[in-house]
């Protein structure tokens, strides 16, 4: 079970891409640029049919007003002013529908990309914070990376989904309308055009500051969400020492300082959208009363005024919802630059390209391994040499700190040494494939880990294709069958997030279990007993004489009545081998395992921690 981290412990942030996040987010979508291409076309072909109404309604003044002189009767040679309204009827009709079914396109293919932008964004950067090693899991919480993968990708979908739709039909806009201005009247279109300057400059400046205040906005978003997947992790924990109203408080603090970040992204964003009114009063001001004069003297037609009248308001009011697109572009900016800022973190574990020669045998060793968790601190590992021969039982003992566990990291290349060599049936690890390797490996580790499901899906997690017999003869050997098998729905009982609902036994069991089934031709147990009671503890020992038989087995252990039976022991202390033999030879030597098995079977009772 995962404790909740002390308050204000430090937190390694997630790294941003410093490469620009359109730039970067283009580049990322290529696969799907024929889509975007096609959207948008859709996107400039919807805005020049919604144009075309206000060009229809200056038309149709224009025939009231001239008759047989209008710019409809010149066209298309009819005099009746009823049958030129018929005409424009006609056209208006066929007009609305084809911007109707554009924008159904445009917004569907536009929506249809956004989904899959975000489907794959997920999956990609889920696969490669998985191909990353173990030490990036222990500098980074896993509440930041979900705030990655949920969060931010989530974001990034909700600017796609209309984002890029309304910036291109807000730029047609500008561009249609203005093409319109300038053939009627240059004047009015300079008039018209004029607070457009300004609201560039405006939307230029406010991106500038929105950009750092939506960043700080993510990273409290990630700070909120480490600390809910910490405290949620460990409710337990906080139960038992009373600490429900501190957990309150701290979320409570991550939480004000969320808030707080948003409020300052949102109050300078929400003060762009006056701004631009204000801007498209004065435009619309200038043309009503230029073009009114204009009108009035008859320099332009009364269709001509009417219909710039309704241009402008449709070339400027669009221009006010551009603070909001503006909004979550830069919200979906902060979230591409953690997103990529990910993917560009390259793993320093890599696969081999070589696959174990089948049948693999099991023979493990360890030459001469050196290795420390960080660059700069103590070795934990000092010219560690184990060889462990193919279808033999050796366990590793020590005191806590020793370095027993770590063997078993490396063993699995979670971690990579620091110099020195390790090698499966004479293969060095480095050179094999991570199917090939871990795929000989059964694996059960000291901190039990199940995942939220049913007993069989935990129990054929590492071979899923195994049958009904096979996943009860590895229950059987794993001790595990009768408390199963007396559960509700037995195989089909689900064990909680965690295997919340099991004892600390019976979890222990299921991966032990889970590790027998798998079959594996070299069999590691980090201290695989050491949450169960002394019988099962014998039980799952009996087991292990049945599993290990012709199988490589390490035993990582602080019980030593655990391992006594192993061919070879070997006693570490201080990141070394300093003994190696027999239970028998290790007890009459009289060294550091014999002072370990007189405290553990003397008076006291006392037990390793490891």
């Amino acid at each position: 079970m995962a404790d909740p981290s002390p308050a204000g412990a430090p937190r390694t942030a997630i790294p941003l891409s410093t490469t620009p996040p359109l730039r970067e987010l283009w580049g990322y979508a290529r696969s799907h640029r024929g889509q975007v291409v096609f959207a948008s076309a859709m996107s400039l072909f919807n805005k020049a049919c919604d144009i075309a109404p206000e060009l229809l309604i200056g038309a149709a003044v224009d025939v009231v007003a001239r008759g047989s002189d209008s710019f409809v009767a010149s066209l298309f040679g009819i005099d009746d002013r009823w049958d030129q309204l018929v005409v424009l009827a006609v056209v208006t009709v066929v007009v609305w529908l084809l911007e109707s079914a554009s924008e159904y396109v445009a917004i569907l293919n536009w929506r249809y990309l956004a989904q899959t932008v975000e489907h794959e964004a997920r999956m990609d950067t889920y696969g490669h914070v998985q191909r990353l090693e173990m030490s990036y899991f222990e500098d980074h919480t896993s509440g930041g990376l979900m705030a990655v993968l949920n969060d931010d990708v989530n974001q990034l979908e909700r600017f796609l989904d209309l984002g890029p739709h309304k910036l291109i039909i807000t730029a047609a806009n500008v561009v249609f309308v203005g093409v319109v201005f300038f053939v009627v009247s240059p004047l009015l279109a300079l008039l018209a055009f004029l607070p457009i300057p300004v609201i560039v400059a405006g939307s230029l400046v406010y991106q500038t500051r929105l950009e750092p205040r939506y960043a700080r906005v993510r990273a409290a978003a990630g700070t909120i969400s480490d600390t809910l997947t910490n405290s949620i992790g460990g409710m337990a924990t906080i139960k038992a020492f009373n600490a429900e109203d501190r957990e309150q408080a701290r979320v409570d603090a991550d939480s004000r300082a969320y808030r707080d970040s948003n409020r300052e992204a949102i109050r300078f964003s929400t003060g762009f959208n006056p701004l631009i009114r204000m801007a498209v009063l004065v435009g619309f001001t200038m043309t009503l009363l230029v073009g009114g004069h204009l009108a009035l003297d008859g320099t332009i037609a009364l269709g001509v005024f009417s219909m710039l009248v309704y241009m402008t308001q449709r070339l400027l009011w669009p221009l006010t919802a551009l603070g909001e697109t503006l909004d979550l572009y830069q919200r979906a900016m902060a979230s591409c630059r953690r997103i990529f800022g990910v993917l560009q973190v390259e793993p320093t574990i890599l696969p081999g390209a070589v696959d174990l020669a089948e049948p693999v045998r099991g023979a493990v060793r360890f030459d001469d391994v050196h290795f420390a968790y960080d660059v700069g601190r103590d070795h934990v590992l000092h010219g560690l040499s184990i060889d462990v021969p193919a279808g033999e039982t050796h366990a590793i003992v020590g005191a806590t700190g020793s370095g027993k566990s770590t063997v078993v990291k490396l063993l699995l290349r979670l971690y990579e040494p620091t110099s020195g060599r390790i090698t499966l049936d004479g293969q060095p690890i480095s050179e094999l494939t991570f199917t090939s390797l871990r795929g000989a490996m059964g694996f059960v580790a000291q901190d039990v880990f199940l995942f939220h499901g049913t007993v069989r899906e935990n129990l054929t997690y590492g071979r899923p294709d195994a049958t009904d017999a096979e996943v009860r003869r590895a229950a059987e050997l794993a001790e595990a069958a009768t408390f199963i098998e007396a559960m509700p729905q037995g195989y089909d009982t689900l064990v909680g997030e965690r295997g919340q609902k099991l004892s600390g036994g019976q979890r222990q069991r299921l991966t032990i279990a889970r590790a027998i089934l798998r079959d594996p031709a070299v069999l590691v147990l980090d201290e695989a007993t050491s949450a169960v009671d002394n019988e099962t503890e014998a039980a799952i020992q009996r087991s292990m004489e049945k599993v290990s038989a012709g199988r490589t087995t390490i035993v990582i252990a602080h019980r030593l009545s655990t391992v006594r039976h192993a061919h070879r022991i070997h006693v570490m202390e201080a990141g070394r081998v300093v003994e190696a033999g027999t239970h028998e030879e290790l007890v009459d030597h009289g060294g550091l395992y014999a002072a370990l098995w007189r405290v553990q079977t003397g008076e006291t009772g006392a037990a390793l921690a490891d």
